[in-house]
């Protein structure tokens, strides 16, 4: 088992380099896409990445359980953390009315399903944003997704064995 973080800011190259990583080591990868389409805008980036991404993929489309499926002794990207945990903050939200997202509930959710998923034997890419690299919003649902990306963004990269932070389509290894 192994396991990759790639992170960097909106349109840094984390996908296209995760991709191109993937494909150098499976001729048959996994791509576990975790969007939710929420817009036509969306739903045309989605096109795009799909169109880039050859019949040598395997696609599977999974926004909440990852441990749902059995990639043992594969290369799976799994694209993105971010969205992944859009999914469960925005679950909560809606489960809760008007009351502000509880992240350490979220996190820990979430933490427990990154271990069950990644015990199986296989090679984990995740891709992720560095979104607390700004200023503090004023916004108190973007200050908790925040923190929830940040504090998920630092579990995944505690437990890697590599991560590498993307700069203007330039990697940089980390760790």
């Amino acid at each position: 088992m192994k396991i990759i973080l790639i992170t960097g800011g909106q349109r840094s190259g984390k996908s296209s380099y995760a991709e191109r990583l993937a494909l150098s080591l499976s001729d048959h990868p996994v791509y576990l896409a975790t969007a939710h389409v929420w817009d036509d805008e969306f739903r045309e980036r989605v096109r795009i990445h799909r169109e880039r991404r050859g019949a040598e993929w395997t696609t599977i489309e999974e926004e909440f359980q990852l441990s749902r499926h059995n990639v043992s002794g594969r290369v799976v990207l799994i694209d993105c953390c971010t969205l992944w945990a859009t999914n469960h903050f925005y679950r909560q939200a809606m489960e809760h009315g008007d009351s502000l997202p509880d992240v350490n509930t979220i996190l820990d959710e979430m933490k427990a399903e990154f271990e069950r998923f990644t015990r199986q034997d296989a090679t984990f890419i995740f891709v992720t944003n560095e979104i607390g690299l700004c200023g503090t919003s004023d916004n108190a649902v973007q200050r908790r997704f925040t923190d929830l990306l940040g504090w998920l963004n630092q579990f995944v990269a505690a437990k890697a064995d590599e991560v590498v932070l993307m700069v203007s389509g330039i990697s940089i290894k980390i760790k």
